[in-house]
């Protein structure tokens, strides 16, 4: 069914749920979202370029650990009258608050590990100073 001809471009679901390894029922969630926007022709769904493009940027985004909505919101920007300037205004607006959120993590498993490593260390001495 796909097309190979520049923009006039065009995907099956399977042929881009096979190429951004994931499910037919997670295609059809993210278009149920309207994330993606699939030309219909009868029962099957046509994707365009800008499916492909919407629906790696949404992977990405949910990778990096931001919500739907927030994916949802950084790609409709793309369509706003500023276009990308706002857009990756935003992003970046929303990259520093993932990063602080991620290094905060990162501190409590630090912080984690080394509470569990003395209570470990604890443990060993407990159990050499038990008589045998």
């Amino acid at each position: 069914m796909a097309t190979r001809a520049g923009e006039d471009e065009t995907w099956t679901i399977r042929e881009i749920a096979e190429e951004f390894e994931v499910t037919h029922r997670t295609v059809r969630h993210y278009e149920e979202l309207g994330l993606i926007t699939p030309e219909r022709r009868g029962t099957t769904r046509i994707y365009h370029r800008r499916d492909r493009t919407r629906l790696g940027l949404i992977l990405r985004g949910k990778r990096l650990g931001f919500p739907l909505e927030e994916i949802r919101t950084i790609i409709d920007l793309y369509d706003a009258p500023r276009g990308r300037r706002s857009q990756l205004e935003y992003v970046l607006a929303q990259i520093d608050e993932r990063r602080a959120d991620l290094e905060q993590r990162r501190r409590d498993l630090d912080d984690a590990l080394t509470e569990l490593g003395r209570f470990e260390d604890r443990c060993r001495e407990d159990l050499s100073t038990i008589a045998r």
